[in-house]
């Protein structure tokens, strides 16, 4: 089985880092750092599972389960590279802050966040995309990859902090109202009760 470890803006403390190479190495695990920012542990013992979980657990990591709000996928953010006008990791935890009421979230739903607009972390495919640039964010909505990609369509140019935040809000519970099991965003781009129905 694999053990999934939910990274925050893709960043891996130290002390879970270590944990999780003492845990390998204990049990000859495979790791591998998903492109969701996540640290996976594979192939792991089902009778040392919880073990495994509990050591990390102790330290504060949180896992991969069904239904939890998706971690935004973002790039490393204007402190660690010359072209981001953002700090994404504060971007990240604003937006998870702002859902850290919601209990399930349908499967395969993804938002990612681009300090600058190069879009490094894959905003224009993916469900919701936030691109920071010198006049403020852009939203985006309904990319996706696969074998077939779409690009998103930008909904929104230039917008404050607060409402790209307010956005991405109404973005989440509009896909939660008309969806009843896992579904792209780009299947509602064309709903008519869409919030944005033309591109900005």
């Amino acid at each position: 089985m694999n053990i999934t470890v939910l990274l925050p803006a893709g960043r891996l403390p130290l002390d879970i880092m270590n944990k999780a190479h003492e845990m390998a190495a204990k049990f000859n695990l495979g790791v591998y750092l998903s492109t969701a920012q996540n640290l996976r542990l594979i192939n792991v013992p089902e009778e040392n599972a919880d073990e495994v979980k509990a050591e990390l657990a102790a330290l504060g990591a949180d896992f991969k389960a069904p239904g939890k709000f998706p971690l935004p996928r973002v790039c490393v953010g204007k402190d660690h590279c010359n072209l981001g006008v953002v700090e994404t990791e504060d971007i990240s935890n604003k937006i998870l802050e702002k859902f850290k009421y919601k209990t399930t979230t349908k499967p395969k739903f993804k938002i990612a966040v681009s300090g600058c607009t190069l879009c490094c972390s894959g905003v224009m495919t993916t469900d919701i995309g936030v691109v920071a640039t010198r006049g403020g964010f852009d939203v985006y909505a309904g990319g996706k990859g696969g074998p077939h990609p779409k690009t998103a369509r930008r909904i929104i140019s230039g917008a404050t902090e607060e409402e790209m935040l307010d956005a991405i809000v109404k973005l989440v519970d509009f896909h939660d109202k008309h969806t009843k099991k896992k579904q792209r965003m780009i299947k509602l781009l064309d709903h008519p009760e869409f919030p944005w129905p033309e591109a900005a």
